[in-house]
């Protein structure tokens, strides 16, 4: 088998880096512009750290590849990793709901053994990946935690490790 490799859709950074840079122009500016009383350059200044480390997060996603074979999975890039099948200890997919009827979010899956891959759902391939991620946690018996079961399931991946 050869390996593929995968890339987060320009799309989705174009528009993150866009609600970065916004989010720093209505912070960092004023601070910047006028003088502003201490209670509130305290709150935009922590504001605009936060937008400038959001930039900062999209940029390392921007400059990751990952890379699927056989063998494993390996990130390269900022904060990149490998690990491989043979190896893997632990798998954590997590969902995170951007509206409080469930129905928009994105998942998160953290792949632990020699190393740590951590992968955002918005990834060309992640349901690849994720479904090579559960048949290696099966075939070495590893205990995942519910919610990872569920969010597999969710996925239209049987991850039951007594299955």
């Amino acid at each position: 088998m050869t390996g593929e490799t995968f890339r987060y859709p320009k799309g989705p950074l174009l528009a993150d880096y866009a609600r970065s840079g916004g989010g720093l122009v209505l912070t960092a500016g004023p601070l910047l512009a006028v003088d502003v009383a201490v209670w509130a350059g305290v709150a935009l200044g922590t504001a605009a750290l936060l937008f400038a480390l959001f930039g900062l997060r999209t940029a390392q996603r921007h400059a990751t590849v990952v890379e699927l074979d056989e063998d494993g999975v390996r990130a390269r890039g900022p904060l990149g990793g490998r690990v491989s099948w043979s190896e893997l200890r632990s798998v954590r997919l997590t969902y995170y709901s951007t509206r409080r009827d469930r129905r928009e979010g994105w998942m998160h899956m953290t792949l632990r053994g020699g190393g740590t891959v951590k992968l955002e759902s918005s990834l060309d391939g992640f349901d690849l990946i994720a479904e090579r991620a559960a048949a290696a946690a099966r075939a070495r018996r590893l205990p995942l935690g519910e919610a990872t079961v569920q969010n597999f399931a969710a996925l239209g991946i049987d991850a039951d490790p007594e299955a």
